[in-house]
């Protein structure tokens, strides 16, 4: 347990980031996942509208820094590949 008033502070804090955290990492899996769900379904029309609200979620993680920018840039080539490969 911690000892000084700041280090539990602390320990609250980082609690409340990693509720969000895991908020916002969720939320894009299920968008990805509803985007490569259109795609194997052959859904072009549904698969562009996922992969916009997909890129949306995945720079707004990027921004808040739950994932790195790269890694962002990179999930997003690989969607609009598959989409490309349609």
């Amino acid at each position: 347990m911690a000892n000084s008033k700041t280090a539990q502070k602390r320990i609250l804090v980082s609690q409340r980031n990693s509720t969000q955290n895991r908020m916002v990492l969720s939320t894009m899996r299920t968008t990805i996942k509803k985007f490569l769900k259109a795609v194997e379904e052959g859904n072009k029309e549904l698969a562009q509208e996922s992969l916009v609200k997909a890129f949306s979620v995945i720079d707004k993680a990027a921004k808040k820094g739950v994932i790195h920018k790269n890694q962002a840039d990179r999930r997003k080539s690989r969607l609009h590949k598959k989409l490309a490969a349609m």
